[in-house]
């Protein structure tokens, strides 16, 4: 049940046996396939059988305790469907609208979400969730080792990966092997195991003699945080700000451009990187800046993160312009002293606090908070390097 890729590989037209094609990724092709989707055994889990099969499975696979579930290529919401039927809570995505369409369908009344959006970034924001379940995608995407980090910043602290993946064919098989995708998790947990899928025929409503597992991860307990890098692109006494749109976050509100350090980066190649894909800003390391640094969280269930902000000023690395219109609906330049309302709250903090001389700052919201600025509500800026308005 893949938003990139065909849900079962093996089942896909060969018009050269022994050169199956690569399965496609444009979305006509799901949106096509959604009214028949469910008419394969292991997708539409119609037969008793099968779908006690993957119960079982399923039940063994997730937490005993009510868990918050998200379902990475969703398809038309099966697997969701068992999981909310274990006490889980749900949160389906898929690039398919009219897959989609059906899972909601599915699970009308049950305690799910499902929403349009690319498997490899989904659109959840500042959620994060105890199991994040995937099935058939990973082999797929052009960079799986991005995609299983990506994933990874999305559990909570303990959190766990689950894996249904295969290599379909014998001629010329196509996908992932177990060990390869075993190298790829190991980095990113603290305990994997591999479990074969191949030999229980009940799953697929077939015997199958190509390669089929499941990989479950587990993620350390300890705590850790996503480091965020902002640039505060300077202009005279005005700064930079880009309104987010189809992020699935805050969308709507404006913030500076910003992004999240990537494995291996620091903070100020994170933030140099960011300025290219955003803006089109060739910077260097000399260009920039530490302005302010921040730890801040989201309101719950949000995990905390720690804010990097540079300054540049205006000029550097060519003219700014908007180079991500599906993320950012605009860049507009606003005076510091006279900063819009209508602001993601804990970027309005980080530029109150820059402008009146802070470098350390605290920002979390409570629960009942807004993630937009509020004039009228209760500051939550603390000021961690002297004394001065906390914003």
């Amino acid at each position: 049940m893949s938003p990139e890729a065909p849900a079962d590989p093996s089942r896909q037209p060969v018009t050269d046996p022994l050169n199956p094609p690569l399965p496609t990724a444009d979305a006509a092709y799901w949106e096509a396939a959604a009214a028949s989707f469910d008419e394969e055994p292991d997708h539409g889990l119609r037969d008793p059988a099968v779908r006690a099969a993957w119960a079982a499975r399923l039940r063994s696979w997730l937490p005993s305790a009510p868990a918050a579930v998200l379902d990475l290529g969703c398809g038309t919401g099966s697997l969701s469907l068992l999981a909310a039927e274990q006490g889980h809570r749900v949160t389906g995505i898929d690039r398919s609208a009219r897959m989609i369409e059906r899972a909601r369908t599915k699970l009308a009344g049950r305690d799910a979400a499902f929403h349009v959006g690319d498997a490899a970034e989904p659109p959840v924001g500042e959620r994060r969730f105890d199991v994040v379940l995937v099935r058939h995608v990973l082999w797929a995407l052009p960079d799986p080792a991005a995609a299983l980090r990506h994933w990874a910043g999305l559990l909570t602290p303990g959190g766990r990966l689950v894996l249904v993946e295969g290599r379909w064919g014998e001629a010329d098989p196509i996908g992932l092997p177990a060990d390869e995708l075993t190298a790829l998790v190991e980095p990113l947990a603290v305990r994997t195991r591999v479990e074969s899928l191949a030999h229980d025929p009940a799953l697929w409503g077939r015997e199958v003699a190509d390669e089929r597992y499941v990989l479950i991860a587990d993620l350390p307990r300890r705590h850790t945080e996503v480091v965020d890098v902002h640039l505060v692109v300077r202009r005279g006494d005005e700064v930079l700000l880009a309104r987010r749109a189809g992020t699935g976050y805050a969308d709507g509100l404006l913030n500076v451009p910003s992004g999240h350090a990537e494995d291996g980066e620091d903070v100020r190649e994170a933030v140099i990187r960011e300025a290219a894909e955003e803006i089109g800003l060739r910077l260097a390391p000399e260009d920039l800046r530490v302005a302010l640094v921040m730890q801040h969280c989201a309101p719950p269930p949000a995990r905390p993160r720690i804010g990097w902000f540079f300054e540049a000023e205006y000029g550097v690395g060519g003219e700014p312009w908007n180079r991500e219109p599906d993320k950012c609906a605009e860049l507009v330049w606003f005076p510091l002293a006279a900063l819009p309302d209508d602001m993601v709250a804990y970027s309005r903090a980080g530029l109150d606090g820059l402008r009146a001389g802070h470098r350390f700052l605290l920002h979390w919201h409570r629960p009942g908070d807004a993630v937009a600025h509020d004039p009228s509500g209760p500051g939550r800026a603390v000021v961690l390097d002297g004394p001065g308005p906390t914003g």
